[in-house]
């Protein structure tokens, strides 16, 4: 190869284009004869590897965007996996490319057409992909509001992006699903709820039914954090969904923490996501006897449920 061909392939995990290797100098029958020899690997229509065995996912993507052209980006899941939002990115590689673009169909590969392609796309990323937030709320189209939650305190929990960030991308998204929730949804996680069930709680249990409002992951001794803390009764409220609490290692952890909270008269109150999700009004009645049997002189309030069980409470 030409000197500056093997530093074009070490920029593209290996891949270089037809249109490369010519502007490299080679000629039509070098780069046949590197095909058919072995020594250089087809992966897309005029794009090859000429490292030969490494096929991961992330070089079929990059070949895919190689194939389609510039300007284009991997968008949804495909982006998605690569800012580490989703655990797999599925079958298909999917890509998005600008209104006035038609790229000829090329198997195992998503096109779509955006006008808001370009912008969104960060070049500083490679392969080239649609920005992490533009991708939360890409993945979240369509979905039910609690996956939306999940995505949004993902990205943040793990500072892939701000909650800042993240509101000025949902602005200029005026027909995002879920538009006016997912802006309250940002305003808890940037007061420190972290996930779907935790969402939940505070909007479903604790506001719903006037409940106390609780400080948001007040750190606690140890270097630990608690949900839900309500001083004013010495109460801790965990919320136990699927992000955070999972595993043996967690569970013994938070007994811990637990035991160390009770040896400084702070009682521990655990609720799951079947509590929050299917009965809230039930994990509220629960709390405010809780509350009441530890000072608090407040009455649990009916929500707006038909089937409410602090309804039923007055009307019985």
């Amino acid at each position: 190869m030409r000197r500056d061909l093997p530093s074009v392939a070490a920029a593209q995990l290996g891949l270089v284009t037809r249109a490369q290797a010519l502007g490299a100098g080679l000629t039509e029958a070098a780069v046949r004869w590197s095909v058919e020899s072995g020594r250089w690997v087809c992966v897309q229509r005029g794009v090859y590897s000429t490292s030969p065995g490494h096929d991961d996912w992330q070089s079929q993507a990059l070949a895919a965007l190689l194939r389609i052209g510039l300007p284009s980006a991997l968008c949804g899941p495909s982006a998605g996996f690569l800012w580490g939002l989703v655990p797999h990115p599925g079958v298909d590689i999917h890509v998005v490319v600008p209104v006035g673009r038609r790229p000829e169909t090329t198997p195992g590969v998503v096109v779509s057409r955006s006008r808001y392609a370009f912008e969104r796309t960060d070049e500083r990323a490679w392969p080239h992909r649609i920005g992490v937030d533009h991708t939360v709320f890409d993945l979240a189209q369509g979905q039910p509001l609690d996956r939306a939650v999940a995505l949004v305190a993902k990205a943040v929990q793990t500072r892939r992006t701000t909650v800042r960030n993240l509101r000025s991308a949902l602005g200029q998204r005026p027909n995002q699903a879920h538009h006016a929730l997912l802006l309250e949804v940002l305003d808890d996680v940037a007061a420190g709820t972290e996930s779907a069930a935790e969402r939940r709680y505070t909007r479903d249990v604790e506001r719903a039914h006037g409940l106390p409002s609780a400080v948001r992951q007040a750190a606690g001794a140890g270097d630990t954090r608690c949900d839900n803390d309500y001083e004013s009764v010495r109460v801790k409220v965990e919320v136990d969904g699927r992000l955070g609490h999972a595993g043996w290692a967690n569970q013994q952890r938070d007994g811990r923490r637990d035991r160390r909270n009770a040896g400084a008269s702070w009682l521990t109150v655990r609720v799951y996501w079947s509590d929050v999700a299917v009965t809230p009004c039930d994990t509220a009645l629960e709390l405010e006897a809780v509350f009441r049997g530890r000072g608090w002189s407040g009455r649990a309030r009916r929500c707006r449920r038909r089937d409410c069980a602090v309804r039923r409470r007055v009307e019985g």
